[in-house]
């Protein structure tokens, strides 16, 4: 039984890998080397192709791009999420329960079922306000910390009904303010579910494509997942760049995944117990 399950597990991952080798290994492949077999090694292996995609996908800048929405989002997102969880956990009053569960409820919401009125929503804050949400970096990032909170609330709060509340009240006997016992006991002590919280940020917005697709207007402002499409026309997709552009897009998340994976499944068994 134990080789059959050993089996079974080396089957689901090369299944679950078999897309990214058809990514990659096409990636250096001429378009006609592709239709003959997507499935076969490159004859002749180049990197001209990654060049090229380089250069159609003006790949610096929407990596820029990319990266400060990314940076930005999950910075804001685990600070202001945990601050609410903390508030929302102690305080436990009705109020506190009633917003906790719209935050859970909200997880529940398809983002299809509410693009069109965030559309319009964003174009009357703009007319009454004149803050300019739509086609600027800093109003995509945020929609995403709307988005990205109730997640990052619902594993703070797990987390927070672990600490011991003995050590924020000696804390406070010693004269510590609220902000201070937030930052230098409760803070530090919230890192595994922090980091949970940010690795499955840096997954999802680095690697969105439909909110900056509906937010970003000007070339300028693409984001990596953007920049991928220019690969796809109406009457001719170049399947071998677009390959090697999906590939240049997956590596700093790989990356970064890889470095940080250690705090998964601390961060969420952490955040899953109740104290």
């Amino acid at each position: 039984m134990r080789y059959v399950g050993s089996g079974l597990m080396l089957l689901f991952a090369v299944l679950w890998l078999f897309p990214i080798y058809i990514v990659v290994v096409n990636s250096f492949k001429s378009r006609a080397e592709m239709y003959l077999s997507v499935l076969a090694l490159p004859q002749a292996p180049t990197l001209e192709y990654y060049a090229d995609a380089l250069r159609r996908m003006d790949f610096l800048v929407s990596l820029r791009n990319s990266l400060i929405v990314t940076v930005a989002s999950c910075l804001l997102i685990p600070f202001l999420a945990s601050m609410c969880a903390w508030m929302m956990t102690r305080s436990g009053g009705r109020f506190s329960r009633i917003l906790y569960g719209l935050f859970v409820a909200t997880m529940l919401i398809p983002f299809q079922t509410v693009m069109m009125p965030l559309m319009q929503e964003i174009t009357w804050i703009r007319q009454v306000t004149g803050i300019p949400i739509r086609n600027t970096l800093g109003g995509l990032v945020f929609l995403y910390i709307g988005f990205g909170a109730p997640m990052a609330v619902f594993l703070y709060s797990g987390f927070v009904k672990t600490i011991p509340m003995a050590l924020e009240e000696a804390a406070l006997i010693d004269g510590s303010s609220q902000g201070g016992i937030f930052f230098k006991i409760v803070l530090p002590l919230l890192k595994p579910t922090t980091m949970t919280v940010i690795i499955l940020d840096v997954i999802w917005i680095f690697n969105d494509y439909m909110l900056p697709a509906l937010t970003l207007l000007s070339p300028s402002n693409r984001t990596i997942p953007l920049s991928t499409f220019s690969f796809f026309g109406n009457f001719k997709v170049e399947w071998n760049l677009a390959m090697a552009g999906l590939t240049l897009t997956i590596i700093p998340v790989v990356v970064f995944y890889l470095s940080a994976q250690q705090y998964i499944v601390e961060g969420v068994a952490a955040g899953a117990v109740k104290g």
